[in-house]
């Protein structure tokens, strides 16, 4: 078994190269890092390329025998301790890593579902996957994001998602709003959140309904709020004006849930 240890493999070169997310969009490929991700990877049929695995990590038995198992089905390739610590994007690596081929086909919306949600230039990538994480938690299978919204593949996104980036097919517009009119022809009707509003996330029901999530710092383009159909805001009773993104998305999106469990009582 060969092992690589020296960081001047043209192959550790490329994993280091895939933090940059110019590079990772010319190779359409990403990388994801810890033994929980790479089991949902391989769970929900990711398309792996190679899976990294440090030599020693493995000798410890740090990795589960069960994970390694279905490890062994895929193109695995061997470091030495120092040059995977080199190539990790966490204090603490667990010994593994592996790189993600990006589906390469253009991607349609799903109207089929109940809600659609859209991100307006989001730039915190913890944000970010925060979303991901709690679109997947309610059952959403796609997102629509802007062009300038933060990179869904960046490092800090995919371990924010707790794997969730395997199950969200991601949707990435080169026009927002010209995206969501196309959105309005199809019955749905858009909303944006607005501290300018009186209307309550209570007040609506979440039925066909495109969700629009702003830009952290200037919330929804001016653009997308003058198009919409309904504009809301999330009641509060302190004195705190505003939330962080993510946690408004959860609060808006669990009304969603609640009002759909209501109904099939």
């Amino acid at each position: 078994m060969q092992i690589i240890s020296s960081k001047e493999n043209e192959f550790i070169k490329h994993i280091k190269k895939l933090k940059d997310k110019k590079y990772r969009d010319i190779n359409k490929e990403f990388v994801i890092e810890g033994i929980k991700i790479i089991k949902e990877a391989i769970e929900e049929n990711a398309n792996i390329k190679q899976i990294i695995i440090c030599d020693n990590c493995q000798n410890l038995g740090i990795i589960p025998k069960d994970l390694m198992y279905e490890i062994a089905k895929y193109e695995c390739i061997y470091v030495t301790e120092n040059i995977l610590k080199s190539i990790s994007d966490v204090n603490t690596p667990q010994g593994i890593l592996a790189i993600i081929g990006i589906e390469n086909e253009e991607k349609q919306i799903d109207y089929t579902q109940d809600i659609i949600v859209a991100l307006d230039d989001i730039q915190d990538p913890g944000n970010l996957g925060t979303i991901l994480r709690t679109v997947d938690s309610i059952g959403l299978k796609q997102i629509l994001v802007s062009k300038g919204t933060a990179d869904c593949y960046n490092p800090k996104v995919i371990r924010s998602t707790m794997g969730a980036i395997f199950r969200i097919k991601i949707i990435e517009c080169e026009d927002l709003l010209q995206t969501l009119k196309e959105v309005k022809k199809h019955k749905f009707e858009v909303v944006t959140t607005s501290l300018q509003t009186e209307n309550s996330i209570y007040e609506i029901k979440y039925n066909k309904k495109a969700i629009v999530i702003g830009n952290e710092a200037n919330g929804v383009d001016k653009q997308i709020r003058e198009i919409s159909d309904i504009q809301i805001k999330i009641p509060m009773l302190g004195k705190t004006e505003s939330l962080n993104a993510s946690v408004a998305t959860g609060i808006v999106l669990y009304e969603y849930v609640r009002q759909k469990l209501n109904l099939n009582i």
